[in-house]
């Protein structure tokens, strides 16, 4: 300024007294010069020298003895320490913490102090909360069907659990079912191959159709619970499981009630019972079964089936169909029990039969087995209500089981007979009554007294039946006393004459024609 203003002459010119502070100051911010410590001089923006400073360190150097160390500068703006010159205590290199609070650990939450807002306590999340990501000073619950991680910092999805196909209880369930599968297979080649034996067209070949084609329904059913649930797998197996013991219970009760009308009506009339033709016994049939398909079609409408998430504990995820959580698939259920109550009363009412209609004994025995089935199964699914898998398996063993018992106790006397005797395999052997080798005159009107043993019109109507169930066969049946008679001769080694023959001594001693 003094060299720009006065030109270089020694002392203030005029033009410097008095000098103005704003020139003044506009000169000192562009002042550079070296100190007299040797260091660059000048002011920076905001008019201060620059920051030099000497970083001591008052040092223990022995025990006893300190001196000031020089350990750093700060120079331009920059540090440099000599960190390895720094000691905090006697041997000890890491500095001390002076904070406040220090930062809380994983799965902790703060709260501040009140008034401090660089204090705070930690607090710890409850089992299955995280810190929350949004705000540090609370805690969030992780969603149903997921865990905190480990660092407890997010949820983390927990793996599905269902009845997986590899799984002990599906591969037992479905070794049972596929043994059940290859044994309806068997009977079914059987059936169609000896169709026109008497055994087969006693037992009623259309109604044993359907029902194996139930039995092989209720076998496959089991593949269907036992892979991963879907709306579509739900939906087949609510249908499946139910529509396929409606099948075997239906064809068994148009059985037995066949068999029941035949014999209620022989005791009041001649006269042939209506509904007993196959044609007749397929469509009552069908009609027991569409009652099932309209229920769950209702069903379907009024509750789609779904698969859905279930968690019975807070740390199970499994995935179900939702028939499995509430019990609703009794729904399923209700109507073929109604079915299996009503045909083991059938059962019963026709134990006593003639032995040519002994297959009610088997159907009895099928009834009461499946009672016992079905009464230990209920309380077994309501009580694995917390154990999906199980339930699910239970029922499919109930099904397969269920269709085992009607395919042995129905079809292995019937087996037994066309495979390993097939010389009973003949009408005689069917039906143990005496038949008629000669056309049936009108029969003559015989004395009141002497009634022959055919002669009594309830036994002429049971014979009239058994004609019809037997394809027309013209048999006759011997009275209760008779038969009595029969059994006695037969144990002392008489031989019996069959009926024609007595009623023909009788008619020769009377001079009748010759008549029954």
């Amino acid at each position: 300024m003094h060299l720009t203003v006065c030109g270089g002459r020694r002392g203030l010119c005029d033009a410097m007294r008095p000098a103005s502070g704003s020139d003044l100051l506009r000169y000192l911010r562009k002042v550079n010069f070296t100190g007299l410590s040797g260091d660059e001089f000048h002011f920076d923006a905001n008019g201060d020298g620059p920051a030099r400073y000497n970083i001591l360190h008052f040092k223990q150097v022995a025990k006893g003895v300190y001196h000031w160390v020089k350990v750093g500068q700060y120079l331009d703006g920059e540090l440099q320490l000599h960190i390895n010159e720094i000691q905090f205590k006697w041997g000890e290199r890491k500095p001390p913490e002076s904070v406040c609070s220090a930062e809380c650990d994983l799965g902790q939450a703060k709260q501040y102090v009140e008034g401090e807002s660089c204090c705070w306590h930690c607090f710890n999340c409850t089992q299955y909360e995280i810190r929350s990501p949004f705000v540090e000073t609370a805690c969030m619950v992780c969603p149903r069907g997921t865990l905190p991680d480990l660092t407890r910092t997010s949820c983390r999805p927990i793996p599905e659990v269902y009845l997986r196909p590899d799984s002990a209880w599906a591969i037992g369930a479905m070794s049972f079912s596929s043994v059940g599968i290859l044994l309806t297979a068997f009977v079914y080649g059987v059936w169609v191959r000896h169709s026109s034996t008497p055994v087969v067209r006693a037992s009623g070949r259309e109604l044993s159709y359907v029902l194996l084609a139930g039995i092989l329904m209720c076998y496959l059913v089991t593949f269907a619970l036992v892979f991963r649930p879907t709306d579509m797998l739900c939906s087949l197996q609510r249908f499946g499981t139910g529509f396929c013991f409606t099948v075997v219970y239906a064809a068994l009760l148009t059985k037995t009630n066949r068999i029941s009308r035949i014999f209620n009506a022989s005791k009041h009339s001649a006269k042939r019972p209506i509904l007993i033709s196959p044609s007749s016994q397929l469509a009552i049939c069908a009609a027991l079964v569409s009652i099932q398909v309209l229920i769950v079609v209702v069903w379907m409408i009024v509750a789609p089936a779904k698969a859905m998430y279930h968690y019975p504990t807070r740390e199970d995820n499994m995935l179900v169909c939702d028939s499995y959580v509430d019990a609703s698939y009794m729904i399923a259920f209700f109507y073929p029990i109604v079915l299996i109550i009503v045909c083991t009363v059938y059962a019963v009412l026709t134990r006593k039969i003639p032995e040519a209609f002994n297959e009610s004994k088997h159907i009895g025995f099928t009834m009461y087995t499946t009672c016992v089935i079905w009464l230990a199964f209920v309380p077994l699914y309501f009580g694995t209500a917390s154990h999906v898998p199980l339930r699910i398996t239970s029922m499919a063993v109930t099904i397969s089981l269920s269709a085992s018992v009607t395919l042995v106790c129905l079809f292995s006397p019937k087996l037994y007979i066309i495979l390993i005797r097939p010389e009973r395999n003949v009408r005689q052997s069917i039906m143990p009554v005496r038949y008629s080798r000669k056309p049936i005159a009108q029969p003559m009107p015989l004395p009141a007294t002497k009634k022959p043993p055919c002669a009594d019109k309830e036994t002429q109507t049971l014979a009239a039946d058994f004609n019809k169930l037997t394809n027309g066969q013209t048999i006759q049946l011997k009275s209760a006393g008779t038969e009595k008679e029969d059994k006695k001769k037969e144990k002392t080694g008489v031989k019996i004459a069959d009926n024609r023959e007595r009623v023909d001594k009788k008619e020769k001693s009377n001079d009748r024609p010759d008549s029954l």
